[in-house]
């Protein structure tokens, strides 16, 4: 399966799409901005001028968008993907989405005689970068024995997690999760910094002792360097808790921390905005105590280090 169609180009999109350049795989693409679209042409990619067109000339058609809102667009617009799939065509939903509406769109991909998968990836847009990071993927075994080439071209780690809608589902509580530890290491940074304690001192602490994550290693710095980038924004870690809110709604499982998380950047996006960095919701906590929370010697951005290698299923 050599022929594959990419439709947004966005943070994690973009860095997946180059990855499958990379992998010599001819690649279809569009984005609303002419500004990608250009640029992956100059990378060897064929410019499309819809989701329509990417559809057409591709048999495994891939998209990595911001919202379910955005994606059920893409797919069952007048010029949508869905106006041009036909049998044996393979949809690939790798946005962080809603379980139930890729479901919905599944169905109308297999409807038209084609399969679909939902396939997120987690590890960060560093990892994604340098096709690192990790891919859960949603589908029937036989489905996913066919996209695995692709998949292992962009990530490392690929999980087969059951049917369409697990790993969605499984997408937003790592997302949930990763966001419960940032909200603790901003109160953990600041209330050292409150009691006087070199921050510096505060990330190697954390760094050697039980309190470490991934996410400290990674967003704690951009955080102690001042520039909060980890290509990451409020609006989006707001429909991922919110995602992961509803599943428990569904099932009528009362949480205690998620309402909390969710209340807590409603309020951060309403101050500094929906496109904002996510960890600068620091900025709550910097604001209400006068301080910044800046240490020495961080990097702006977050870089992957590892040298690529061919992705496995990951298997237990």
């Amino acid at each position: 399966m050599k022929n594959i169609g990419f439709i947004g180009l966005g943070n994690v999109g973009g860095k997946l799409a180059s990855s499958l350049l990379r992998n010599k795989f001819n690649l279809a693409i569009f984005d609303i901005s002419l500004e990608s679209r250009q640029k992956f042409e100059s990378m060897g990619a064929q410019p499309c001028v819809s989701p329509a067109e990417v559809t057409k000339i591709s048999d495994l058609i891939i998209t990595c968008l911001p919202s379910p809102v955005v994606s059920a667009k893409v797919l069952e617009d007048k010029n949508g993907v869905l106006s041009e799939f036909s049998p044996d065509k393979i949809w690939c939903e790798m946005s962080t989405t809603d379980e139930a509406e890729v479901k919905r769109l599944g169905a109308k991909i297999e409807t038209l005689g084609g399969s679909a998968v939902d396939c997120p990836v987690s590890g960060g847009c560093h990892r994604a970068a340098t096709g690192n990071i990790s891919i859960f993927a949603g589908c029937k075994r036989e489905v996913f024995e066919r996209v695995f080439p692709v998949l292992s071209a962009m990530g490392r780690r690929i999980l087969h997690t059951g049917e369409l809608g697990s790993a969605s589902i499984l997408k937003v509580m790592t997302n949930y999760l990763a966001t419960a530890n940032l909200l603790s290491l901003c109160e953990a940074l600041t209330t050292s910094k409150l009691n006087g304690i070199d921050l510096n001192t505060t990330y190697e602490a954390i760094r050697i002792s039980s309190g470490n994550s991934f996410v400290h290693e990674t967003e704690s710095q951009v955080i102690l360097n001042g520039s909060r980038n980890i290509n990451f924004t409020m609006d989006l870690v707001l429909k991922d808790i919110t995602l992961f809110q509803a599943l428990a709604d569904k099932v009528n499982l009362k949480l205690n921390l998620s309402p909390v998380l969710v209340k807590t950047f409603i309020e951060a996006e309403q101050r500094y905005g929906s496109r904002e960095w996510s960890p600068n919701i620091i900025k709550l906590y910097e604001d209400q105590c006068g301080v910044n929370i800046l240490g020495h010697g961080f990097p702006e951005e977050i870089e992957d280090n590892d040298s690529e290698v061919p992705g496995y299923e990951v298997k237990f």
